[in-house]
């Protein structure tokens, strides 16, 4: 896993612990990518203190899609090969709002699988042509079986799963990976004020999952691993009963 680590996403706490394990690991420049990018300064300390040498914070919007070859293309042409690039942005959006205004529930879809497929496009197109690299994308078990407590988000995520996983059976053969992390229901900054799931996890748990099977080339992990066979199960539970289930 050598070259340029990149974090489109550098706020998520998700992405920057797995920065700073990657960091821990050896890799020495980060590129943390995200909207305000003036304001990480408290993201490149911790970098820096985890040992990275380099951190070059890049102004990025998830929702310009028409400028994410440009970003792309000044991150390579400042600090060469990209080794793994982490796509951790996304909104969860609120349901409520989302069922009664169309333009939220547009707004979770294009942050959360339209602009996910425009990027990870362009990155595969990049690494192809490096003909090396690694790429994490977090998907989430709200996509896996969508319920009715959070169908916009889960719908949204049900694309990006399906998306990645097609595509990583297309760079299957070109040198390039992709990692697919489903993350349960996950504790942090994003999900405050919400009662915990069952099966709950940290940002830092979900980041010691990934990175373990980022480095034994595993092509999917579940967070924690035991959703794997509980969503086995919940596949064939009973519209009826599906409904009623909470977040």
């Amino acid at each position: 896993m050598s070259g340029t680590v990149v974090v489109l996403g550098g706020r998520s706490e998700i992405g920057l612990a797995v920065a700073e394990r990657l960091v821990a690991g050896g890799a020495r420049t980060v590129v943390l990518a995200a909207r305000r990018s003036g304001d990480l300064g408290e993201q490149e300390a911790r970098l820096r203190e985890a040992g990275a040498t380099t951190v070059d914070r890049v102004e990025f919007d998830a929702d310009d899609v028409a400028r994410h070859r440009e970003v792309l293309d000044g991150i390579v042409e400042r600090h060469g090969e990209l080794g793994v690039v982490v796509t951790a942005f996304g909104i969860l959006g609120d349901q409520r709002r989302a069922e009664a205004h169309a333009d939220h529930a547009l707004e979770i879809v294009h942050t959360d699988y339209v602009a996910h497929v425009s990027v990870l496009t362009e990155l595969a197109n990049l690494l192809r042509a490096q003909r090396g690299g690694s790429l994490v994308v977090f998907s989430s078990v709200a996509g896996v079986r969508v319920r009715r407590a959070n169908y916009v988000y889960g719908s949204a995520k049900a694309g990006l799963d399906g998306f990645a996983s097609g595509l990583a059976d297309a760079l299957a053969g070109s040198g390039v990976r992709l990692l697919l992390v489903r993350p349960g229901f996950v504790v942090g900054r994003m999900t405050e004020g919400m009662d915990p799931a069952p099966f709950s996890s940290t940002p830092d748990q979900v980041a010691d999952a990934t990175v373990k099977a980022l480095r034994r080339g595993r092509g999917e992990v579940w967070v924690p691993g035991v959703l794997r066979p509980v969503f086995f199960v919940m596949r064939h539970l009973p519209r009826a009963i599906w409904r009623r289930l909470p977040r």
